[in-house]
């Protein structure tokens, strides 16, 4: 639990509102309890109007809640963002939203790929774009956005999505150094094997070791307002460390295809 001064400051920097994206369940609603706690009133954001009020209904009690189901690969995203957020003072988005898909690049349908692309890729650019314009106006607040260890090395059976991930770490990094001085934090949070509901559909239960949501969120808040990028858990750490250091390059690689065709043979 925060202090009753930390909390304070964390609402004065990033409050009073807060804008979760991809919020229906695993680290989404991770990220609503999370800002909850941090004294934040949210606003979530999915596809499913039904996930968003469960994860809503508990949070009540403590915060203002609100949530609008809407699909984050729409064309017309950033006027859908700015009218569901208007009226409201925004001091902190974060997009968790993401697609994924296991399997061969070219068993994987075109339209798929193009729809993680939306989903990953053009939905956080939306998101940076429509909330860093207010938040560079107020001059305070943050914005987080969710990459993956899929991001620093090719990912096989995960490619479009790793890919993804690699766009959300560079755009982040970028903007960590552009927004920064103009009063607004930003962070990637790179985050390994977690918890998720769809982790643990396509692991089984006997699949790698994995954080839990919860644990994940506390480190990425509490890296807010560092560096660009911050890797949560200590083995993931260690992971990155010894892929991305003593690693060749080519041998990472295969070492992740390998893993993830072991959640693949699952399927």
């Amino acid at each position: 639990m925060t202090s009753t001064s930390d909390r304070t400051a964390f609402v004065h920097k990033y409050g009073p509102w807060a804008v979760v994206a991809g919020a229906s369940e695993g680290l989404g609603a991770a990220f609503a309890r999370g800002l909850a706690d941090r004294g934040l009133n949210l606003l979530l954001l999915a596809r499913r109007a039904d996930a968003l009020e469960a994860v809503a209904a508990p949070l009540r009690a403590r915060v203002d809640v609100r949530t609008a189901a809407l699909d984050l690969a729409a064309p017309d995203l950033a006027e859908q963002l700015a009218r569901v957020s208007d009226g409201l003072d925004v001091g902190l988005c974060v997009y968790n939203a993401a697609l994924s898909r296991i399997g061969p690049f070219l068993d994987v349908p075109l339209a798929d790929k193009l729809k993680i692309v939306d989903v990953n890729c053009r939905g956080p650019l939306i998101a940076a774009h429509v909330f860093g314009e207010r938040l560079v106006r107020r001059g305070r607040g943050g914005l987080l956005l969710m990459s993956s260890l899929t991001a620093f090395w090719g990912s096989p059976l995960v490619a479009t999505y790793g890919a993804t991930k690699a766009f959300n770490l560079s755009l982040g990094e970028a903007l960590w150094y552009e927004l920064g001085p103009r009063g607004v934090d930003v962070l990637v949070c790179c985050a390994g094997a977690t918890k998720t509901p769809g982790f643990e559909r396509s692991s089984g239960p006997d699949g790698p070791r994995a954080m839990t949501p919860d644990a994940v969120v506390a480190e990425a808040l509490q890296a807010l307002g560092g560096p660009p990028s911050a890797v949560p858990g200590g083995l993931n750490k260690l992971a990155a460390f010894v892929l991305g250091r003593l690693f060749p390059r080519r041998r990472a690689v295969a070492l992740m295809g390998s893993q993830t065709a072991r959640l693949h043979a699952r399927d």
